[in-house]
Formats: structure tokens, C-alpha cells, sequence
């Protein structure tokens, strides 16, 4: 099932894709606030049997969509979680050693936006760069979680676009501060529930610029895999349905480039992420 949150006729709900349709479930089931509170619950995984008899309440080019979880209380973000992306980090000129223990930092919720919604390049930086990602949602909460049970905790898989504002990146070496400009951060079009990825299936992911791809690779060369980034993290904070987790994005962001290339206004930004689909989001300047 694609399970996603979305705007229709001035009221913020959640529902399900069916084919080019959505189903308001948040209609039909008002118990559940939103989107996050459905998995929560545990009902999201019986969402296939909840669409039956239910009419398809817009189109999906009618709604706007949201991030697929609007308000997570944690996005837990991986960085150079790919080898080829650290070798080219490296290759750039910066001097990073491979951890131990995947390094992560945390974004806000504010930073996203969702599909088709604008990325925004803020007035202060002009070095705003792409990040295609998997992310992970949290289906059931918890903490100091072994990594043999980690997918038991997956709800499910989206498209991130983990876009860095580069300078302030750098400003210092923990980098939230370049990732947490507001509007930012691609996240959708919906999530897929985890019973239709297999887990650690080999998804290939390819992030395109204008149309031109400038990232291509699959996650299987992920450096810390998706049971080890749900267990390190749940051992630092109790994880709760709905939270986000980044996986980390592949070689070809633009800050390695020579010379370094951006995203700047007008541009448009597409992850694809397979079995999943494809996040779009459109470059825009800050008002």
C-alpha cells in the first residue's frame, strides 16, 4: 500500500493511493489524527482491507501533498553512509575517516517539504545541493533495539531529498546547521508499507537535475545498513511511530563536482527510488 498525507479542499488528512486516486482514510477513520497516529495503532498494516467500499476522494493531481509524516518527532539523518559518496567526499578534499558507529544529526520538521512543494534556497547561500535518500519510517516504537529485530520496526520505505545548504554546513564539524533550513528537505511522494520491500531488498536510487541524472546507485552499497542505523539510534532515544530515518545519500552531489554545481531557482529536483516512485520538488528563491 502507498500510504500518504496531503491537503484537499482547505483540510489537511491522510489516506491512501489507488491508482491515480487517493482515499481519504482520515475521513473514514477520525480517530486517528493523522497519518503517524494510524501506524501507531497497528491498523495501517490491515490499510489494503480499509480502502474497500471507500470512494476515491480526489485525484492525485488535485491535492497537495504534504511531507508523508508532517510532524515527525524525530528525522534522524545518516551522513556518508555510501562508500562511494565518503570516497568522493575525500577526493573533494576533505579529510574524513570511516566510524565506527554511523554518525547521524537530527533535522526539524520545518526543514521538509513535500512533493511537488518548492524546495527554497535561502537568501544567505547560493551552494544549496541535492541528497537523494531512502527513508525509513518508524512503525512501532522503541529503544535499544537489536538489529536482528530492526524491520519489525519498519512501517515503511519514501524518497528524501536531504538538500544541504554547503557553507553552513562547514561552518563547524557537527553539520545541522546546513541541514535545517526551512523547506529544504524533500520527503514523499508517499511511503510504501513494508510488506512490498522485501527487507534489505537492493533498491536503486537515481536523483536527476533538469533531467539530467547525477546520482545513480542502489542502496546495497549503503556503509551502515538499515538495521544498524534503527539500532545505534534507538540506543541514544526511544524511536516512536512516525519517526524518519535518512539512510544517506550516494556519490554525485553537487558540492564535489569540479567545478561544484547547485541547485538554484528554476531548477527541479527528482529522486527515484525503486518500488517506491519518484519525489519532485521544484527550486525556488527565499521571499
Amino acid at each position: 500500500m502507498k500510504l500518504l498525507s496531503f491537503v484537499h479542499q482547505g483540510r489537511e488528512t491522510w489516506g491512501a493511493v489507488v491508482g491515480d486516486g487517493v482515499v481519504d482514510l482520515g475521513k473514514a477513520r477520525p480517530r486517528h489524527a493523522g497519518l503517524a497516529d494510524y501506524i501507531a495503532s497497528g491498523e495501517y498494516l490491515q490499510a489494503a482491507q480499509h480502502v474497500e467500499g471507500l470512494p476515491v476522494a480526489a485525484k492525485l493531481a488535485d491535492i497537495t501533498f504534504l511531507p508523508v509524516i508532517p510532524r515527525s518527532e524525530k528525522i534522524v539523518c545518516a551522513v556518508r553512509n555510501y562508500m562511494d559518496h565518503h570516497q568522493e567526499v575525500l577526493a573533494a578534499g576533505m579529510h574524513r575517516e570511516l566510524s565506527e558507529q554511523p554518525p547521524i544529526f537530527l533535522r526539524v520538521w520545518r526543514s521538509q517539504c513535500a512533493h511537488n512543494q518548492p524546495i527554497v534556497r535561502p537568501h544567505v547561500s547560493e551552494s544549496l545541493d541535492w541528497e537523494g535518500e531512502l527513508a525509513v519510517i518508524i512503525g512501532k516504537g522503541g529503544r535499544n533495539i537489536t538489529e536482528a529485530d530492526a524491520f519489525a520496526h519498519v512501517a515503511g520505505y519514501s524518497c528524501y531529498n536531504d538538500g544541504s545548504i554547503r557553507e553552513w554546513q562547514f561552518h563547524a564539524k557537527q553539520i545541522a546547521s546546513g541541514k535545517n533550513f526551512e523547506s529544504t528537505g524533500g520527503f514523499g511522494p508517499w511511503m510504501v508499507t513494508a510488506d512490498e520491500i522485501a527487507p534489505g531488498r537492493e533498491l536503486k536510487l537515481e536523483t536527476r537535475l533538469n533531467g539530467e541524472v547525477v546520482q545513480s546507485s542502489h542502496t546495497g552499497h549503503m556503509i551502515f545498513s538499515i538495521p544498524k542505523l534503527i539500532s545505534y539510534a534507538s540506543t541514544i532515544f526511544t524511536l516512536t511511530p512516525g519517526d524518519v530515518i535518512a539512510t544517506g545519500t550516494p556519490a554525485g552531489v553537487g558540492w564535489s563536482k569540479k567545478p561544484p554545481r547547485f541547485m538554484k531557482p528554476g531548477d527541479v529536483c527528482e529522486v527515484e527510488i525503486e518500488g517506491i516512485g519518484v519525489l519532485r520538488n521544484p527550486i525556488v528563491q527565499q521571499d
